[in-house]
């Protein structure tokens, strides 16, 4: 996709994504007309129209005609994955001859246009470019900033800076990060996901070589064995050793509130850190972004001061409040390995009596919600022996994200797999939402760490529990 032109008016179909707000509201910005529709009002639509975005609250083909309107320039209609061929202003578009396009190629032009670092990898992709754009943005470097999360250092998922630097989350769940072509493309780990595109873990192992050769030096997580295996980096970093990569973050202590960090570099001794994000995973995130810092020329003694400022983007680990003494959390993690070093940085909490929160929790209570039937066919043994490593277990209804179901894969299914692994532990499998806080609310106690995760509506959790409205305190008394 050639530059965008200022003259020619882009207009987002489902502008309140998260992907595709990051990019309409740099897009305004930097001074092109943008426009765009979505079904629901939200925060995110308002903060748009504060930037000069026209905002449209139906999807309709008269949206185009008002769209189109006062400009002889027709409009570049841009859409995501998740806007169906059924959408009617997509199929007004067509009627009309409008081009229209996929938001990676919007995010392409972003990308190709400046020095960028694309984060890419199957887990760990949004916190690591988070931690990126917010220690450049800490240590002077006004980075531009694509996130597929709310960067708390920005109050939002997207930024536009004057600096040199973009940084980008690359999205393999649809292929469409093979357009890109960055400065420093970076590598967090390589696992099946998204088996509703890739077939097998080879495709995906494809697709991201194809990104890995786009970008014109790569980072990768040399602690990943199939990144080993399978990618020729310029650049390495670890977790687990000093030796033989180029950077490494090894931890001295881990607690529940973060980690004490000795800070390699080409095997020597750089410095210590002390870390505010706990867990391995964090850990590695962190050192990744550490390592694309450094290899743009950033101080490491700038650095060190800013890492104490650094927090996870939204839906990571994120604290929602405390309910009648339960400490309620939100995660987006919707894959096994992701469930898996999500409990374990929680059972750290547990232990070592350090936590984020406003208290230490006392027990851990997990609350996960399937994304997906072909997901959840895929690894249903795998969710399960990663929850079962929780003191008890609610499933929620699976969320479905517009696939047709399988027969035998349900919420219950998945409970039924967990109780297998773990006859003594405490599972439940609920039919609906509100039988969920219900469930929630009598089988948990003051002290318990509820962490409510999934890339679905798990995160209405908080709001059924806390709404005024409810009566779910009186299933406590």
């Amino acid at each position: 996709m050639p530059p965008l032109c200022r003259q020619q008016p882009l207009h987002f179909i489902g502008v309140g994504g998260i992907g595709m707000s990051a990019l309409a509201g740099i897009l305004a910005e930097r001074g092109h007309r943008v426009s765009g529709s979505d079904r629901r009002d939200s925060a995110v639509l308002e903060r748009l129209r504060q930037l000069g975005v026209r905002v449209f609250l139906e999807q309709t083909a008269a949206t185009l005609e008002a769209v189109g309107s006062g400009t002889d320039q027709p409009p570049l209609v841009v859409i995501s994955s998740a806007v169906p061929d059924s959408n009617p202003e997509l199929g007004e578009a067509r009627r009309l001859g409008l081009t229209i396009c996929h938001r990676s190629d919007v995010l392409a032009a972003l990308i190709n246009d400046q020095p960028a670092i694309a984060v890419a990898g199957s887990h760990g992709k949004t916190t690591t470019s988070t931690l990126v754009a917010s220690l450049l943005a800490a240590t002077g470097q006004d980075p531009t900033a694509v996130i597929g999360g709310v960067v708390p250092a920005f109050g939002s998922n997207g930024r536009h800076g004057a600096g040199r630097l973009l940084v980008a989350e690359a999205d393999e769940s649809d292929g469409s990060l093979v357009k890109f072509r960055p400065e420093l493309g970076v590598l967090t780990n390589v696992e099946l996901d998204h088996t509703d595109h890739y077939p097998d873990l080879d495709a995906l192992i494809a697709t991201l070589q194809r990104f890995a050769r786009g970008s014109r030096r790569l980072l990768a997580n040399r602690d990943c064995p199939i990144l080993r295996e399978h990618f020729e980096a310029g650049h390495w970093w670890s977790t687990t050793s000093p030796e033989g990569v180029d950077f490494a973050a090894i931890a001295i202590e881990e607690r529940g509130d973060g980690s004490r960090v000795a800070y390699y570099e080409q095997g020597e001794l750089v410095g210590h850190l002390d870390l505010p994000l706990p867990g391995r995973h964090n850990l590695s995130n962190a050192a990744a972004a550490l390592a694309a810092c450094r290899l743009e020329g950033v101080a490491f003694s700038a650095l060190a001061e800013a890492v104490s400022g650094l927090r996870p983007p939204g839906r990571r680990f994120d604290p929602r409040g405390v309910w009648n003494g339960r400490l309620v959390v939100d995660d987006y993690a919707h894959h096994p390995s992701e469930v898996a070093a999500t409990l374990a940085m929680a059972r750290l909490m547990v232990t070592s009596g350090r936590s984020p929160l406003p208290a230490p929790p006392q027990r851990l209570v997990a609350v996960f919600q399937p994304h997906r039937y072909s997901r959840t066919a895929q690894f249903l043994e795998e969710f399960a022996a990663a929850l079962a490593q929780a003191d008890a277990v609610h499933i929620a209804p699976l969320y479905a994200a517009g696939e047709q179901p399988i027969e035998g894969v349900d919420s219950e299914a998945l409970a039924a797999a967990v109780r297998r692994l773990a006859p003594a532990l405490r599972v439940s499998a609920a039919a609906s939402m509100d039988e969920l806080a219900e469930t929630i609310s009598r089988e948990t106690a003051a002290g318990d760490l509820v962490l409510a995760m999934g890339a679905g509506d798990v995160n209405s959790l908080w709001d059924r529990l806390s709404s005024p409205s409810t009566d779910l305190r009186e299933l406590v008394a």
